[in-house]
């Protein structure tokens, strides 16, 4: 393979991936393309990536793919930064909006809206940059490092990650990194190595993005308690039971 070309997500839970792609010299040749969730599907769909982190909401307009790594970006708890944000409680909302960047949540809170909350809300969908700039919606759902500060415009904050585990009983998942094709074993292992580096170099990762990370937040807490990267059995099983559930709706 002449060129590894690589969609992945530009936010504080991806930041170690991207350290590791671009810092560990286990990759030689490769175009890193950095993108919100819901674009890095489109790239690989569309042929444009051999790689990427993809919302596993999307999975199911993929097509064939194959999961390329043990990392993942999931939860095993409250995850923090996917979240639905309300001016009402759970019983009293009518309307959902729905943030742009995301492919994933915009999914689960459907779920959750049917199967744990038993709420029936109108669902509205946001372009791109109107979640950050959100002041008189109801209820919303956001994603990334905008929702440490978005939440603090809201007095009911809802954590998507610690609703599904509420609910299920298993881990969620994020995003994974798929490919539509086989990769040679050679190319796999570095990637996968790469990985692993940035997840166990997080302070120097930190270090690294120090100019992009969230003003006032413990990133370092956030990466070791929120994101679990594990792509482990469990999460494999929690995230079949989200795409079984996603084929009802």
């Amino acid at each position: 393979m002449d060129l590894l070309r690589i969609s992945a997500v530009s936010y504080l839970n991806t930041f170690p991936f991207v350290y590791g792609i671009n810092e560990s010299g286990m990759l030689s040749n490769f175009n890193l393309l950095l993108d919100v969730p819901s674009k890095t599907a489109e790239r690989l769909k569309a042929g444009d990536a051999d790689v990427a982190l993809i919302p596993v909401g999307a999975l199911p307009e993929i097509g064939q793919f194959h999961y390329i790594s043990d990392f993942c970006v999931g939860a095993v708890g409250a995850v923090k930064t996917v979240l639905l944000l309300s001016k009402v409680p759970l019983d009293r909302i009518t309307k959902i909006h729905l943030d742009y960047d995301s492919r994933t949540s915009v999914k689960l809170v459907r779920v959750l809206a049917s199967h744990h909350w038993h709420i029936n809300p109108q669902w509205e969908n946001l372009g791109e940059g109107q979640a950050s700039a959100a002041r008189d919606i109801e209820s919303l759902v956001a994603i990334g490092d905008k929702t440490f500060e978005l939440r603090h415009r809201y007095p009911y904050v809802y954590d998507l990650a610690e609703a599904w585990i509420a609910f299920s009983g298993l881990p969620f998942v994020f995003s994974a990194w798929v490919s539509r094709k086989r990769l040679p074993d050679n190319i796999l292992q570095q990637f996968s190595g790469a990985l692993s580096y940035g997840v166990s170099h997080k302070r120097e990762c930190l270090d690294y993005f120090k100019d992009k990370l969230p003003a006032n937040q413990d990133c370092f807490r956030y990466l070791e308690e929120n994101i679990s990267f594990a792509f482990d059995d469990s999460k494999k099983e929690g995230l079949k039971l989200f795409l079984k559930h996603l084929q009802k709706i």
